[in-house]
């Protein structure tokens, strides 16, 4: 019943609504209700094109001023990064330059060719030369965007097995990774998702009975050596995840069913980053914030954030599921001597399995 006289209130509340309505138009029928726009429109319509347009910029300006460092385009730390980066950087200078000027021109002309009774707009039916330029400008500009960006790509992607590198598994799945070493073979053993078995602790289904697999080493941390070339195989448990390290410029999906591959060279330890300005300025900036949000977590009594330290991460870059946010592990650059010693540490897939 109570459900009943809500439906019947807002029924009746609807019809008076729409009966205000009517008596507003009735109100306005005398005045002029016109459709067209007169020279009064145009003049105010043009002043606020070139109103936006200068909010426009004034907005462009100020994110420059404000964040306009690219902080992320002056801290590679692979071989290949300064490419990705120039690529980047000649991408982004096209695009501004571009944007600004059909912007000034769109406002611009909207504002200079505004309607003004008994004028009339100059116009061609069409214009073979006009048509040709900025037809082929862009083709030529956006080809050569494209033959650029194909060559990087080929570049990288251009794995010389020649140098030997170290081979390195990663296995996504929700919402976690893990890292699988080649060990001493510096051929990683063969493994299929059928082959999990986690009573044995074989979370990745690495086979077994394979000799290649024995040495292999399983890992929560991943740890590279500086200078040395690194070549990643990638799969998925479950979903689409994207293997992405943003410092090192790399970035691929893992797909369940299949192994992708990506590889590239570390050029700056973990130890040497934590040191370039770049990277200091932005930790205590962190910081900063983390001390103020701590002060208001004491006052509530709730335990204070800890201190932010930069590390190299590997992060999911696809939209996995709920805790996608989260999925992300910790890598260390640091010296040969230092991984060598490392990895010793480490113990044989052979060892960790569980009987």
């Amino acid at each position: 019943m109570t459900a009943l006289l809500t439906i019947i209130v807002l029924v009746f509340i609807l019809v008076a609504i729409w009966q205000m309505v009517k008596i507003f138009d009735l109100a306005q029928a005398k005045n002029e209700n016109s459709q067209v726009a007169n020279d009064k429109d145009n003049t105010v319509n043009g002043y606020l094109m070139m109103g936006f347009l200068a909010f426009i910029y004034v907005i462009t300006i100020v994110c420059f001023v404000k964040w306009g460092d690219l902080p992320l385009l002056s801290n590679s730390a692979s071989e290949h990064g300064s490419t990705i980066d120039s690529l980047m950087i000649i991408s982004l200078v096209i695009i501004f330059f571009v944007q600004t000027l059909t912007q000034f021109l769109l406002h611009y002309f909207a504002f200079k060719y505004k309607g003004e009774k008994g004028k009339k707009a100059l116009f061609f039916a069409d214009n073979n030369k006009l048509e040709a330029i900025w037809t082929i400008i862009p083709v030529i500009v956006l080809a050569g965007l494209i033959i650029y960006g194909l060559n990087t790509w080929i570049n990288i992607m251009g794995v010389d097995e020649s140098e030997d590198p170290l081979v390195v598994e990663l296995y996504a799945q929700q919402f976690n990774w893990t890292a699988r070493y080649a060990g001493a073979d510096n051929t990683l053993g063969k493994a299929n998702v059928r082959l999990i078995d986690i009573d044995k602790a074989n979370v990745l289904g690495v086979d077994e009975s394979d000799p290649y697999a024995q040495d292999d080493i399983i890992v929560k941390e991943l740890h590279l050596p500086v200078g040395k070339p690194v070549l990643f195989k990638m799969r998925s448990q479950d979903v689409l995840h994207s293997a992405y390290m943003p410092h090192f410029r790399a970035q691929m999906n893992c797909v369940p069913g299949m192994i992708t591959q990506f590889g590239f060279t570390p050029t700056v330890t973990t130890a040497e980053m934590r040191l370039s300005t770049d990277i200091s300025d932005k930790v205590a900036h962190i910081n900063e914030i983390r001390v103020e949000k701590s002060k208001a977590l004491a006052a509530k009594g709730e335990d204070a954030l800890d201190r932010y330290e930069f590390d190299y991460l590997l992060l999911c870059n696809k939209i996995c599921g709920t805790s996608h946010y989260n999925m992300q592990m910790k890598i260390i650059v640091e010296t040969q001597e230092e991984f060598d010693a490392w990895i010793k540490e480490q113990k044989a897939f052979k060892n960790s399995l569980t009987n």
